[in-house]
């Protein structure tokens, strides 16, 4: 379990628990959560979540959770596993060490190999 705390207009970028399932409780503000289902359909799944709401966040998938109220948000979320792995997705992408080839990334995100180039400088 841990108590994830985000401030006006923050987020919780997407990532992944390879590992594990997630459960978001909402204890204080309005948050926005959501999940992508897997290929092919690539589904966003997401809610405004309440005080006292409940999502679950199946196993493996990407996911985020983002503040879309007036002041904090405070939610608790419990993991399926003790050791439940944690990808962020751009750390993984635009982070790799060594970088995954720019060319590769440009063809993947529909991009000029100048704007891989540029946001690979950001890690």
């Amino acid at each position: 379990m841990a108590r994830l705390d985000i401030a006006p207009g923050g987020v919780n970028v997407p990532h992944t628990h390879p590992r594990a399932a997630e459960m978001v409780v909402v204890i204080e503000g309005s948050m926005q959560v959501g999940f992508v289902t897997s290929n092919p359909e690539n589904r966003l799944i997401s809610k405004v979540l309440q005080k006292g709401d409940v999502f679950i966040i199946p196993d493996g998938l990407v996911h985020f959770q983002r503040n879309v109220g007036h002041g904090n948000a405070v939610a608790i979320v419990a993991l399926s596993s003790q050791n439940p792995g944690l990808i962020t997705a751009t750390n993984a992408v635009f982070g790799a060490n060594p970088d995954i080839p720019n060319d590769l990334l440009a063809k993947a995100f529909q991009v000029d190999v100048k704007v891989v180039d540029q946001i690979q400088s950001n890690f």
